[in-house]
This record gives structure tokens, C-alpha cells and sequence, in this order.
């Protein structure tokens, strides 16, 4: 864990696609005055609905809208290439809602790393922001109605593309927020995939 600030660092550094946000972490459910304006969109289907016809909405809109994120993060915002934004999105049940939650998760332009996850829930005609992870490397899927927030861990000298580990933790929604379900670390070898550089061989005697 010694690197994580290093990599928060590497991700600031990244041009137009820093985070400023204050790395905080907020795993209960926004307050009913912060909520996040959507974009346009139509009627919200129904979460027993057709997954294939929910409603998409714009992750981008979502998090610029959004007041429990930080201006500077906002600032900093910008597509990496024309107007593509290092921003995925992604669609499911997570909450029971009237509508499909939303997960985002912002990364860097140059490597790809993760450096916020948010979901939002549909509330009326707008989106409540119910979880974030604001953290060096993090991504956050659905699987199954569950949140699951990926974690790599850098030791010491890590490069970005090989992290020695990973947490894999599991939210559960319970009432009117996320509680952690589950938690798994793996530990990655330092043997295989280019991770660990071979020290050049000793020059022989004559």
C-alpha cells in the first residue's frame, strides 16, 4: 500500500484526465438534496423490465451534475481524444428501483486506471448518487445485483502495469444504502507475465 499515493499521483499527472478529487469514500446513501440532474431521457423502465431497453443516460452529465463531487475533479474532466471521454458505464439491478442503477467509473487517458467508481439511483425524474470511491486504481462492476469494487495494490517499486495485489470487495444494497458483503485480496505472482525483470547475468572471467 506504500505506492497508492505514488499512483494517485501518476493519475493527477495525467493530461486532462487528473482526478482533484479529495479521495474520500462514502459508502452510504446520498442525502435527498444531493442528487445528480440526468440527462434527457425517456420514461424510466422498470427494473423487472427488459434490461435490453433501459433508458441510457449520460455518465458525463451525471458526474458534472453531481454535488458530491469535487469541482476540481469536474475541472478536470476532459474527453482524451476528441470527444471521448475515459468514462465507462454500465447498467443493472442494484437497488430495486423503479429504473436500472447506473455505475460509472472514471480513469486516466494514458493508462487506464481507475481513480473513481459511483453509482446512481434513479429517484423521480432524477439520479441520486448512493455510493463513490474516490481511490488510486479502483473499478466497480455488477455482478448479479451485487456492487463489486476492485482494488489494485501497488508495493513499493510496482510499475502501474503490475500491481503485487488486488482487494475484491462486495456491496450489498440493505435498505437505503450499500454495506459490505464480502472481501477477498489475492496476491499476484512476481514470477510470470513480465511483472518481474531478470537481473542481467554476471560477465564471465577470462
Amino acid at each position: 500500500m506504500t505506492a497508492v499515493a505514488g499512483l494517485v499521483a501518476i493519475g493527477l499527472s495525467v493530461a486532462a484526465c487528473s482526478t482533484g478529487g479529495t479521495g474520500s469514500r462514502d459508502e452510504g446513501a446520498a442525502r435527498v438534496d444531493e442528487t445528480a440532474a440526468a440527462a434527457p431521457s425517456p420514461a424510466a423502465q422498470s427494473s423487472s423490465g427488459d434490461p435490453r431497453s433501459a433508458a441510457r443516460v449520460d455518465p458525463i452529465a451525471l458526474l458534472k451534475a453531481d454535488p458530491k463531487i469535487g469541482e476540481r475533479f469536474k475541472d478536470d474532466l476532459k474527453p482524451c481524444v476528441a470527444d471521448s471521454y475515459p468514462v465507462d458505464a454500465s447498467y443493472g439491478n442494484l437497488t430495486a428501483g423503479v429504473a436500472p442503477d447506473v455505475v460509472v467509473n472514471v480513469m486516466t487517458c494514458g493508462d487506464a486506471v481507475g481513480i473513481g467508481t459511483y453509482v446512481y439511483r434513479k429517484e423521480g425524474d432524477r439520479y441520486e448518487n448512493v455510493f463513490m470511491a474516490e481511490d488510486a486504481a479502483v473499478y466497480g462492476t455488477i455482478d448479479r445485483g451485487d456492487l463489486i469494487i476492485t482494488k489494485q495494490v501497488y508495493a513499493k517499486g510496482d510499475p502501474v502495469a503490475y500491481p503485487s495485489g488486488e482487494d475484491v470487495i462486495t456491496y450489498r444494497w440493505a435498505g437505503n444504502r450499500f454495506t459490505q458483503h464480502d472481501w477477498v485480496h489475492n496476491d499476484f505472482s512476481r514470477a510470470v507475465d513480465g511483472a518481474v525483470e531478470p537481473s542481467p547475468s554476471e560477465p564471465a572471467e577470462n
